[in-house]
């Protein structure tokens, strides 16, 4: 798999642990926050229906995606957020963005630039790095769970992109607009996904060894480790056993 969806898969890992739950909880309830500022009803945002989706993804409660809804909307009170998205590098010049969200603009620039000089990383400036990232869903299929003419026959049915051979899975690519529809002809066919999420893909990947590798890991989790962070996207690839390795 390319370096997001291998590093992805482990998060999904890691992320299983009951001690993650709180954490991944406040991110998802603040992603619904701040999608239904544009709308509460989630036929017509298409940012509040992927972000409703991914927290039925991880079991939240009904009635806590409910009150996102009503904070986002106005109906309840709730704390004053906004939105801030950083670009930098990583070792060996890897493209980096963060996607933040916090009601302290001061505190999360602070901490974000102490990760990223930390780690081997600099921040560079607005648009240095985005221009080589789009906007996908990506899903991930471990081969042992479905054939490729059955997830191909199923994928392009539900209006998906490309499905790819990344080793020990499979790799699906589509537009935002089409993910939910995909996510739901895989899974309703009862193949379990190991990735699946509306994220940004780079168009070329740098790869990493060594050093170098175990480094970026660190920076990912650093920055990922902050309170106010929502999403870190990179191009950076390594070999899928190193990764294991460094990110134990």
């Amino acid at each position: 798999m390319s370096g997001h969806s291998k590093w992805a898969t482990i998060k999904h890992k890691k992320g299983a642990a009951d001690a993650k739950r709180g954490k991944t909880f406040t991110r998802l309830i603040k992603e619904i926050t701040m999608a239904a500022r544009a709308g509460g009803d989630p036929d017509g945002n298409p940012r509040l229906r992927t972000a409703i989706a991914a927290a039925k993804a991880e079991n939240m409660p009904a009635e806590n995606i409910k009150r996102a809804i009503q904070r986002g909307t106005g109906e309840l009170e709730g704390a004053n957020y906004e939105e801030i998205t950083f670009e930098g590098y990583g070792p060996g010049g890897v493209a980096i963005i963060v996607e933040s969200t916090t009601d302290n603009r001061n505190r999360t620039v602070s901490e974000i630039r102490h990760a990223f000089s930390k780690n081997g990383g600099n921040l560079g400036e607005s648009n240095s790095v985005s221009w080589m990232f789009h906007k996908k869903g990506l899903i991930a299929v471990a081969k042992s769970a479905a054939a490729e003419e059955q997830l191909m026959d199923l994928v392009l049915e539900a209006g998906g992109d490309d499905l790819r051979d990344e080793g020990d899975a499979w790799e699906i690519v589509t537009e935002p607009g089409a993910f939910d529809a995909v996510v739901q002809a895989i899974r309703g066919a009862k193949i379990e996904t190991q990735v699946a999420e509306v994220t940004m893909l780079a168009d070329t990947y740098t790869h990493l060894e060594g050093a170098a590798a175990a480094q970026m890991v660190r920076l990912l989790e650093a920055l990922e480790d902050q309170d106010d962070v929502q999403n870190v996207y990179s191009n950076f690839d390594m070999d899928a056993n190193q990764l294991e390795e460094v990110a134990g």
